[in-house]
């Protein structure tokens, strides 16, 4: 039986954006919470700058942001993807798979609720970690996480259950260390353990480089073993 969709009479629209260290997609942890570290700020719009729209957030030490793939959107949908953790050579269904392209570019991410600031010149700010999210993300809405309605520790994970636990060991030589801000090395390196590298990619030896808080990183894997070759600064 064919439904009657009615028309959205109500268009969505960002409340805030996330400010990360990622000015590109490209090296983004593929999920949510998998790389702790991570950090970002979310910076709402003038019009929801209202600081009783967050009272009582304090309470909950995780939230839901729901956002938007920006960068990932196509003009057509295709029913399956190919998961690069499965190495890219496999298709799954794209509603068994979290991949950004999806018949509507909706993300949605756990992250930490580190702290929120008040009476900044940009409103309430809130300093979230565990993020997966490039610099201006559009956020179309925030909501608690709830643990007793939201953890659900008997779940089956799919085909992701195999590989959780996925991860390169990281060699950061000591020159290359020494030009990467210390306040960043353990948020660089956990992402580069989650292996950015696309997954049809993977195995042609070449090197790949991210952008991540004002520098190029460079980078070789082999064996499992990923390699950090250079970082350049970059300019202003």
């Amino acid at each position: 039986m064919d439904m009657d969709f009615l028309p959205d009479e109500r268009p969505m629209e960002p409340v805030a954006v996330v400010r990360t260290d990622f000015p590109s997609k490209f090296g983004l942890p593929r999920q949510s919470g998998l790389v702790p570290s991570l950090r970002g700020t979310v910076v709402f719009a003038p019009k929801y700058r209202d600081p009783n729209a967050l009272r009582g957030i304090e309470g909950y030490s995780h939230l839901w942001l729901v956002w938007k793939f920006s960068e990932s959107a196509r003009g057509d949908w295709s029913p399956t993807v190919r998961p690069p953790r499965l190495g890219g050579n496999t298709a799954m269904g794209v509603f068994a798979t979290r991949s950004p392209f999806r018949p509507n570019p909706i993300g949605l991410s756990c992250v930490r609720l580190d702290s929120v600031e008040y009476g900044t010149d940009e409103g309430t700010l809130l300093h979230i970690s565990g993020i997966d999210m490039m610099d201006g993300t559009p956020v179309y809405d925030i909501k608690p996480y709830v643990p007793h309605a939201d953890c659900h520790p008997e779940a089956a994970g799919g085909f992701a259950d195999a590989v959780r636990d996925y991860a390169l060991q990281v060699v950061v030589p000591e020159a290359c260390m020494a030009l990467i801000p210390p306040d960043k090395r353990e948020a660089l390196i956990g992402v580069l353990a989650q292996d950015p590298r696309p997954g049809y990619r993977r195995g042609d030896g070449r090197q790949f480089g991210i952008r991540f808080a004002g520098m190029d990183v460079r980078f070789t894997v082999e064996d499992g073993v990923l390699t950090v070759r250079e970082v350049v600064p970059e300019s202003p």
